[in-house]
């Protein structure tokens, strides 16, 4: 899998992939990230066809899950994690 292009966004990383027939398109938020996949067999065979699938819609509806994602996220660290960080320099004596 290569990479082929990016769709600028200003709060998200979209980098395109491809592999094959099929076409992967990963959203990035920080920590998060969504990776959607189109094959050959769906009437998406070039880098312009992909980029018409990610319309304003699906963009903002991408949007909404990574949000849902950071919380699930958020939540279970916050459940789970232990409570005291480790210090982040040796003791030097």
């Amino acid at each position: 899998m290569r990479i082929i292009d990016t769709i600028p966004h200003p709060r998200l990383k979209i980098s395109v992939f491809k592999n094959g027939g099929r076409f992967s398109v990963k959203f990035e938020d920080g920590m998060i990230e969504q990776t959607y996949k189109f094959d050959e067999r769906q009437g998406v065979t070039t880098l312009e066809g992909v980029k018409k699938m990610m319309d304003s819609t699906f963009i903002k509806k991408v949007e909404t899950g990574l949000n849902e994602m950071k919380k699930l996220h958020l939540d279970t660290l916050l459940r789970n994690a232990p409570q005291e960080l480790p210090n982040e320099f040796e003791e030097i004596i």
